[in-house]
């Protein structure tokens, strides 16, 4: 039998995780945990994930009404978007919606995360989507994710945030870890003019490796295509801004050095 109280402080748990992480600002973010083929657990609306406590925890039937719950509490307005993963998803057991900041600015560029870059990434998560612009709380988002879900462990919602999915809560949390601090690695790498991405032969060895270790969940593959910009990287004289003296730079660094020197 289910330990629902259990659930529930895991729920709040992977809440203050994300939280406290900076993934949710104010009473963004939502988490579900499917309890049978026809009720879940979810986190209330209107409550800071960094604040929860397990009284607020909400059991909903296949409907999004509530079963059980404190009264001053109701659920989440996105659990549509949670209930139609687990419609087309049966071996989903919990679902992450949050913020993050680097995976959320991809998804207001409208950039997916697909490319071959790190190898934990491709076998975990693969090539993260990018669904279509819904309006929040209404049947929009689902209508629109749902093409994604089928494949996808991770995707990122335009103009909104991003999902996660996994068998366990642990397990959709994690994801939420990697799509994030890819996402991070991967704004920098842009940042400093190069982005290194692996070939289709070490993708193809990457998930060759995820299907050794029985990973679950589902991926797609990454795209191995060289980035534009990395093809050929800059020279540090084609980096440099336009309107850059080189010679008074270095003079200007000549003059600090020698007042460092007599100092």
């Amino acid at each position: 039998m289910t330990n629902e109280w259990a659930l529930k402080k895991q729920i709040v748990e992977i809440g203050q995780r994300i939280w406290t992480r900076g993934y949710v600002a104010a009473n963004d973010g939502n988490i579900s945990i499917k309890l049978n083929d026809h009720e879940l657990l979810t986190t209330p609306t209107g409550v800071s994930k960094g604040f929860m406590t397990v009284d607020m925890i909400i059991k909903c039937d296949w409907t999004g009404k509530p079963l059980s719950s404190n009264p001053g509490y109701r659920p989440s307005s996105e659990v549509k978007m949670h209930l139609d993963v687990y419609k087309e998803r049966p071996d989903i057991g919990a679902v992450v919606h949050a913020h993050p900041p680097f995976a959320t600015s991809f998804a207001v560029a409208g950039i997916p995360l697909n490319k071959c870059v790190l190898p934990e990434a491709i076998i975990v998560i693969g090539s993260v989507p990018t669904a279509p612009y819904g309006l929040p709380s209404s049947m929009e988002i689902p209508d629109r994710m749902r093409p994604f879900i089928k494949n996808s462990d991770a995707i990122l919602l335009e103009n909104h945030g991003a999902l996660t999915l996994g068998t366990d809560l642990l397990n959709a949390y994690h994801k939420m870890e990697t799509l994030e601090h890819t996402a991070s690695i991967v704004w920098k790498a842009i940042q400093l003019g190069n982005l290194n991405v692996l070939p289709p032969a070490e993708r193809d060895r990457l998930m060759e490796l995820r299907e050794k270790f029985r990973l679950s969940g589902r991926v797609t593959s990454c795209d191995a295509t060289p980035m534009a910009s990395s093809a050929h990287p800059a020279s540090e004289t084609e980096r440099m801004p336009k309107g850059i003296d080189e010679e008074r730079i270095r003079e200007i660094t000549e003059q600090v050095i020698a007042r460092l020197t007599r100092n």
